[in-house]
Order: structure tokens, then C-alpha cells, then sequence
């Protein structure tokens, strides 16, 4: 029987360049808070993480599920299709006689 999937969540934040995007405006100088095996553990650092951060608009924290980037074909994400096959050339029949 194969392990169970194992769980990661990152934490991180930074300042963003405009309120309608998510990208950073200094990706250097990301806070990292950590990272967390449970979603409830990330969601409470998440939290005290923004909240000290409330004054600044611009500054968003983000939990990042590592575990599936990590195993892309964990329980959330999509099997892969099979491969098509191209059909296989057809044979002359062999001619009698």
C-alpha cells in the first residue's frame, strides 16, 4: 500500500505593484512565514500574518498548496490523457495462386 499524500502549505506575502493583480512589486523581498502540514495551520499563520500587515492595501499573504505542485497527480488534479495512437498501416492481403 502506497504512503498516504502528504500535505504541504506555503505561506508568503509581499507588497503588490497594483490592487488588481497579484503580482509582487519586489518578488526579493517576499515575506516567507513558513511552511505548514495542515491547511488549519497555514490558515492561522495566514491570518496573523495579514492582520499585521491590515494598513498597508497593497500587501497580500497567499497559502500556496506545495503538495500539489509537488505530485501533480494527486486527488485534485486531472489523470492525464493517453497518448492517441496513430492507426496502423494496413497490410495487403497476401494474393493466392
Amino acid at each position: 500500500m502506497p504512503p498516504a499524500p502528504q500535505s504541504l502549505h506555503l505561506v508568503l506575502g509581499g507588497e503588490l505593484d497594483s490592487l488588481r493583480s497579484t503580482r509582487f512589486k519586489d518578488p526579493d523581498a517576499l515575506h516567507i512565514v513558513g511552511v505548514y502540514t495542515s491547511y488549519d495551520k497555514a490558515l492561522e499563520s495566514w491570518q496573523s500574518a495579514a492582520r499585521a500587515t491590515i494598513d498597508n492595501a497593497h500587501m497580500r499573504y497567499f497559502i500556496v498548496p506545495l503538495h500539489e505542485l509537488l505530485d501533480p497527480r494527486g486527488s485534485r488534479a486531472k489523470p492525464a490523457r493517453p497518448a492517441k495512437r496513430k492507426p496502423a498501416k494496413k497490410r495487403a492481403a497476401p494474393q493466392k495462386g
